[in-house]
């Protein structure tokens, strides 16, 4: 059970980091702090963005939680 687990999680993390890169840049980077008319919080996302981060939400949560259950068995 706990080596199923741990597969799962991996997998999880991969479509966790996947889900991350393939969103589109929200500001500047750095750049963004000072001001400017492209920051992160400027619009909503739509479309592939959308989706993907609501996918980032759900997979986040998903592997918060499969890594607690795996390290309570494991005590």
């Amino acid at each position: 059970m706990l080596t199923v687990l741990m597969v799962f999680d991996a997998l999880v993390a991969i479509i966790l980091v996947a889900s991350v890169l393939g969103q589109s840049a929200k500001s500047a980077g750095m750049g963004g702090i000072g001001g400017g008319e492209d920051t992160v919080f400027s619009g909503k996302a739509r479309g592939m963005d959308a989706l993907l981060a609501r996918v980032t939400v759900v997979f986040a949560v998903l592997f918060g939680v499969i890594t607690l259950v795996i390290a309570k068995m494991t005590m």
